[in-house]
């Protein structure tokens, strides 16, 4: 159906992001900021709101991250900004409409034309202006199968296997380890590539469990990971997930992505200085991945648990400049 890829990028490091959801949306949009090579990798999981109904009635991939990641991707010029509120919009009606994104159902009517979801997501970047390309992780709908502790008050030590993104992201247990189903899904082979050519990749901010370590768990993904030369930055979230890693310190959340891949070195670990505990404990935790611990002011001034766009972007460019 033709190439509907982005035209060849000239600014910054090829930088590919992995990730889900609104944490991913900040890295992207700070990204964006410091680099015209950039592909995101987004996880295909979510079994929930509109991306669920449209994954369950059509048996595609669930746009809704796919979605957020190509809004994130929008300049902030008038065609860029209004793009973007474009394809975030929902509907707000009693009937079947209700809550649908619009940019959920234009992929999937997309897809279904050209009959190809990569072709599909690239064609939408061209007509959002995206300063990127959007990748699905793998070509198939994921679910995610969690094994959580204390589920049950009565026997806080059992542990409980809850599957769904959803299910697991609102678990009031603690999420000890997850899995994919297939268990051994095929990568998108377009992101395969985009991981191998790259000069950086980073992991997160995000659900740990939902967004950030399903990538480590297709298998293609994980060996292009482990194989690449690409230098790897891992961004740390600012508060801990409600439900997912509620209990988790910083340092917690590298020694669980250590344990889903103990393979995977990394370079740099970026984290807000205001919301660290405890500084020296989570340098030794990323030294243990191999990589040094960068604190930088990446936070909103409002207080809220949210990336600040234009800090992040400056934490990041100066992290990829030290390192040429």
């Amino acid at each position: 159906m033709g190439d509907w890829s982005a035209a060849s990028p000239g600014r910054g490091p090829r930088v590919v992001a992995l990730g889900g959801g609104h944490g991913l949306a900040a890295s992207l949009s700070a990204l964006r900021r410091v680099t015209d090579a950039l592909t995101a990798v987004v996880t295909v999981s979510d079994d929930g709101g509109s991306s669920g109904r449209l994954r369950r009635e059509f048996g595609v991939l669930p746009p809704g991250d796919l979605r957020k990641a190509l809004a994130a991707l929008c300049g902030d010029d008038p065609w860029g900004r209004v793009w973007a509120e474009v394809v975030q919009h929902r509907f707000e009606s009693v009937g079947e409409l209700n809550d649908h994104a619009l940019g959920n159902l234009l992929i999937v009517a997309i897809s279904d034309l050209l009959g190809d979801e990569v072709a599909a997501l690239d064609l939408m970047g061209r007509l959002l202006r995206a300063h990127g390309r959007v990748l699905p992780m793998s070509v198939v709908p994921l679910d995610i199968e969690a094994e959580v502790a204390g589920l049950d008050p009565a026997d806080p030590s059992a542990v409980r296997t809850v599957r769904g993104q959803v299910a697991v992201a609102s678990a009031p247990g603690r999420v000890v380890s997850i899995a994919l189903v297939p268990a051994d899904p095929p990568a998108c082979p377009e992101a395969v590539t985009a991981i191998l050519e790259a000069d950086w990749i980073v992991l997160g901010p995000g659900s740990w469990f939902s967004s950030v370590l399903p990538h480590l768990l297709v298998p293609d993904l994980a060996k292009a990971l482990i194989g690449t030369s690409a230098r790897k930055l891992v961004a740390l979230n600012l508060a801990p997930q409600p439900g997912e890693t509620e209990d988790f310190s910083q340092a917690a959340h590298l020694q669980v992505l250590g344990a889903h891949a103990p393979r995977l070195r990394i370079d740099a670990v970026l984290a807000d200085a205001g919301v660290v505990a405890n500084a020296d404990t989570l340098r030794a935790a990323a030294a243990q991945l191999g990589g040094r611990l960068v604190l930088a002011p990446v936070a909103m001034s409002d207080g809220s648990p949210r990336h600040d766009p234009d800090l992040l972007a400056a934490a990041y460019a100066s992290i990829f400049a030290d390192a040429d």
